[in-house]
């Protein structure tokens, strides 16, 4: 093991703690471990996901700059699923609209991907089965 071999916490930074909040305990079906007035902590088993509203990120990465919505995307987080049609169906029951999939990739997985409130990309996904 080397010093870099575990990642504890990524910090997502958010336009309204409220909106996100309330959607990532719709969609995950989590709870916050620790929340306050400009942050919400959730647990995807080892990793911790810490929504902190963006007016409060300068503090915390300054010189560097916060990026904005508008700028794009330039990283996605994925989970693991048992069947990716069977989460497509449940996202859109909650009224989610898909960035894209469900669809099969050529290195042997199916995956779906979709937003949060402020552009922060999920993908899910599953192995397909090897063919012969």
């Amino acid at each position: 093991m080397t010093w870099a071999d575990n990642i504890f916490a990524n910090t997502l930074f958010v336009a309204d703690i409220e909106v996100s909040k309330a959607f990532y305990s719709m969609v995950f079906e989590k709870s916050p471990l620790h929340e306050d007035a400009v942050s919400a902590v959730y647990r995807f088993g080892d990793l911790l996901i810490n929504l902190l509203e963006e007016s409060q990120a300068p503090e915390l990465i300054a010189p560097a700059k916060v990026g904005s919505k508008a700028s794009g995307s330039r990283f996605q987080m994925t989970i693991k699923v048992h069947n990716v049609d069977e989460a497509a169906q449940r996202l859109e029951g909650l009224g989610l609209i898909l960035v894209n999939g469900p669809m099969d990739r050529p290195w042997g997985i199916r995956t779906l991907l979709f937003a949060d409130p402020d552009g922060h990309l999920w993908e899910l996904s599953h192995e397909l089965p090897h063919s012969s």
